[in-house]
């Protein structure tokens, strides 16, 4: 298999902000107008979220736990893996993107795919899943009369590879369902609910996460903090607590090693609106 390590992206003017949703990018310098949609409903169990935008500018990539299906007005398509740490990558000029996002531990069945081997990378397609799914499903995307019904085909393939999975590892369900009630779950509590030893919970997690539980443990209670930020103006000792971190120093420290910028930086910088296409 083949791809982009995050490092090395040069596709273009895109370098491929891969896992997370455009909801987690962090653009003071940058332009965004992005629209997020809730999956149909018989996608919600396997998709987090699909989304339009259309971009410029400078963006942080906050790592979300995530794999993602995601195409670019400039012929790209990527299965996007999970990230391990923030980076940045600018847009000169606006570029169309529509993507699907699955829920941690969905993507690995339905891709039948060890996770861990699209960890911080960006894969093409056709890498994945062959040029001719990757040529026909490029055409109908950029045929598409406009972003929406980009992402209902996007929806649509999601649909058919979550269709023909097998059942998720219901470890990792355990794990992902323990983490997003409540991310300060220690890893010893994780393996005593799965009743697996410690190896054998890190060797499940990386196969559908990408990485062990005490990573995805630590990317979930930041993105937990980013989302408590959103929605109220309480300070950061207060937001620290309640996003399951043992003190604003703790906090810090883990958004500094993930996000590369401290707690108030990430959480200050919001994304301008874009005018829609034709207007200044």
């Amino acid at each position: 298999m083949t791809g982009t390590g995050r490092r090395g992206a040069t596709s273009g003017a895109w370098s491929a902000p891969a896992a997370a949703s455009a909801a987690e990018w962090s653009a003071p310098t940058g332009r965004t107008w992005y629209r997020p949609a809730p999956p149909p409903a018989d996608l919600t169990g396997g998709l987090a979220v699909g989304w339009t935008a259309r971009m410029a500018g400078r963006y942080r990539l906050v790592p979300d736990g995530a794999v993602e299906l995601l195409w670019l007005d400039t012929g790209a398509l990527w299965v996007c893996g999970p990230e391990t740490a923030a980076w940045q990558t600018e847009l000169p000029a606006p570029v169309e993107a529509v993507g699907v996002r699955f829920r941690p531990g969905q993507a690995a069945s339905a891709l039948r795919i060890d996770v861990a081997q699209l960890r911080d990378r960006r894969v093409p397609v056709d890498d994945l899943l062959g040029s001719r799914f990757a040529r026909r499903l490029t055409d109908r995307l950029a045929t598409a009369r406009d972003p929406a019904a980009r992402l209902g085909i996007l929806h649509g393939t999601a649909r058919g590879w979550l269709t023909g999975a097998a059942e998720p590892d219901p470890v990792a369900g355990t794990v992902a369902g323990l983490l997003t009630a409540d991310p300060a779950t220690a890893v010893a509590d994780l393996a005593a609910e799965t009743g697996r030893s410690g190896r054998q919970l890190h060797r499940r997690c990386q196969a559908a996460f990408g990485y062990g539980p005490a990573t995805l443990r630590r990317i979930l209670r930041l993105q937990r903090f980013l989302a408590l930020a959103r929605r109220t103006d309480a300070g950061l000792a207060t937001l620290a607590v309640l996003a399951g971190y043992a003190d604003q120093p703790h906090l810090s420290r883990d958004c500094r090693q993930i996000a590369g910028v401290s707690p108030a930086v990430l959480v200050g910088a919001r994304p301008a609106p874009l005018a829609p296409a034709g207007r200044a």
